[in-house]
């Protein structure tokens, strides 16, 4: 991966602003997987999230903690549409353990430390994203490159 790349996470607006909804973009190949979450963290605010706030109140304004509940409840159903609806993987990096490369593949510095979860239900995948969201928004988490590996253990390799 490219240093934008590994420089990438996702990085909301200003909380409680007219564009708290908002997801920052780079330019650059990263831009694609952020628009997609955005257009899901959209879809969750205004559609899903049980709220008094009319349409366009339930996507302005929010905090930072209404932000990290868009964020987590994207990702998963994501995740879950990738899974067939049957399951979702997610990938966190784990400090406490690293396993080799097989022989032929050469060691990455990251891929190395990514630990898989497999849920079976998407409301378990959803509660455990936004126990850990910080691993894909803080600065430094590698966000979008652990949210693509998801993606890909999600839809698996097979299909």
């Amino acid at each position: 991966f490219s240093q934008d790349w590994a420089r990438a996470h996702f990085r909301f607006r200003e909380p409680r602003s007219e564009l708290a909804y908002a997801l920052e973009a780079e330019k650059g190949g990263t831009r694609a997987i952020v628009m997609a979450v955005q257009a899901n963290i959209i879809k969750y605010l205004l559609f899903v999230r049980n709220t008094e706030h009319t349409h366009l109140e339930r996507l302005c304004k929010i905090s930072q903690k209404e932000q990290g509940e868009a964020l987590a409840a994207a990702l998963a159903d994501i995740l879950w549409a990738a899974g067939d609806g049957r399951g979702a993987t997610v990938c966190l990096l784990a400090a406490a353990t690293h396993c080799s490369p097989p022989a032929g593949c050469k060691a990455d510095s990251f891929t190395e430390w990514i630990h898989l979860f497999k849920f079976c239900d998407k409301a378990a995948a959803q509660e455990f994203i936004h126990a850990h969201i910080d691993c894909f928004r803080d600065e430094g988490s590698h966000g979008l490159i652990l949210f693509l590996y998801s993606l890909l253990f999600s839809r698996t390799l097979e299909r």
